[in-house]
């Protein structure tokens, strides 16, 4: 199934405008995929699915209304705009929806450099289901190991096509394969899980499955037999595994439709420090294979390298056109969208500055705290940055692992903590989140 999506999307403008649309866009994702799941040696699940969605926007004036399909027959394409522009007319008034004006389009809409597509053929269901049992085998084999819960291989390839009346009509193709395994260690109360996996844009890329399985059953190995920790004040070191979620938080907080929305704890901290003065935070776009790297945002702006904070300070908000409109200010080109919502500012590929140090080295300086390695639920006051999280991991004497823990919640705030993190030099950076591990001192934890 392949579908010429530039016709679709023109056509499905032609059709807005024939109903009465002012302006429209159109996005059209054509898509495949095949995951398969293995357990105890045999196949469990295979699933296979090939898609066509449609999304149009329309807006009249300052009213705008947004319907989805994924069926491509004429009759629907007509159908689609005419409900559209209906709902749009009876829509509330939105200052600040518009589509990009022509000058603000990137004039550059190529993704060769980017290399997001892998060229090598879809693999076959059997190769799959063989990658899932070499991981399965090899996390089984894990002294302490009990059991599989899972363990899965997968491949997808998207083609994606952006087009709107203000002149912009663009798109580009991009592969993923993966391949993940969650093993179970111990027997009945006392069980412990973890997992591990990897996903590439090239399935060479990827790391072996036996490798895969091996670290998700060591992990699950590992934990057991865990304890709660004393309740107390410590220093906590998250693993490189879980540290990207603590840049997520100053991320989400920098999010200009929270901003826009007076519901960010980084409120009016616009060019101040937010992170140690030796840190930065750079968003690039262009990094190839990479899957948060795109030629173009959702509304057809160019995307663009930036520092989100440089040297510690706060630089900018992270913007699409609503959001800048309503802040005054200019988009960064960060807008996001699926076919059935408008766009949303949203961020790329992200690396936090790496340290020095070794995560062993940053052990051996907290002496006694936390090592978290896990962590579950949330409660996180996104206008105060109060922060609080359940948790598991190791416990850490003179500097070395004592024994894994379980059961205890870690607390503080997010500006303070932030402001205090000392990074370590273990971030993967084939990823979209270059993340090291992060030591924060005199965090308060909770446990017996």
């Amino acid at each position: 199934m392949t579908q010429d999506l530039a016709a679709l999307s023109h056509a499905l403008l032609d059709a807005a405008r024939k109903a009465g649309a002012e302006a429209a866009d159109t996005l059209a994702i054509e898509g495949r995929s095949v995951m398969i799941d293995v357990r105890e040696g045999e196949l469990e699940q295979a699933e296979r699915s090939e898609s066509t969605d449609l999304g149009l926007r329309v807006l009249i004036g300052r009213k705008q209304a947004i319907v989805s399909a994924s069926d491509t027959r004429p009759e629907t394409l007509a159908l689609m705009a005419e409900r559209a522009v209906a709902m749009a007319r009876e829509a509330p008034d939105d200052p600040h929806a518009g589509l990009a004006d022509p000058s603000q389009l990137t004039q550059d809409t190529g993704s060769a450099a980017l290399d997001l597509f892998d060229p090598a053929p879809e693999p076959a269901a059997e190769a799959l289901r063989d990658m899932a049992l070499e991981a399965e085998s090899a996390a089984r084999a894990i002294s302490g190991v009990s059991q599989v819960q899972s363990a899965s291989a997968s491949y997808g390839w998207n083609d994606i096509h952006l087009a709107s009346t203000n002149g912009f009509s663009a798109g580009y193709a991009r592969t993923g394969s993966s391949v993940s395994c969650v093993a179970i260690a111990g027997e009945g109360t006392g069980m412990e899980r973890d997992y591990d996996g990897d996903s590439r844009t090239y399935a060479a890329d990827l790391r072996s499955p036996a490798e895969i399985g091996r670290s998700a059953g060591q992990r699950a190995a590992a934990a057991l037999n865990a304890r709660q920790p004393k309740t107390g004040t410590y220093p906590v070191l998250f693993d490189e595994r879980i540290s990207s979620s603590l840049i997520g938080h100053l991320l989400s907080a920098a999010n200009g439709g929270a901003v826009a929305r007076g519901s960010s704890w980084l409120m009016n901290r616009l060019g101040e420090q937010v992170l140690p003065e030796a840190l930065s935070i750079i968003e690039d776009p262009f990094r190839p294979r990479i899957g948060g790297s795109r030629p173009f945002d959702a509304e057809g702006l160019p995307t663009a390298r930036r520092a989100i904070v440089q040297n510690g300070v706060l630089t900018g908000w992270t913007l699409d056109l609503a959001s800048a409109r309503k802040l005054g200010l200019q988009s960064t080109g960060n807008a996001t969208r699926g076919p059935s919502s408008p766009p949303s500012p949203s961020n790329w590929n992200i690396a936090l500055t790496q340290g020095q140090q070794s995560r062993e080295e940053l052990m051996a300086d907290m002496g006694t705290g936390l090592l978290v390695t896990s962590m579950i639920g949330s409660t996180i006051n996104p206008n105060t940055g109060d922060y609080s999280r359940g948790a598991s991991g190791f416990w850490i004497e003179n500097g070395e692992i004592a024994y894994p823990v379980n059961e205890c919640t870690i607390a503080g705030n997010l500006h303070d903590m932030l402001l205090r993190i000392r990074p370590a030099n273990d971030a993967r950076t084939y990823l979209s989140r270059v993340v090291p591990s992060l030591l924060i001192d005199g965090m308060t934890l909770a446990g017996s």
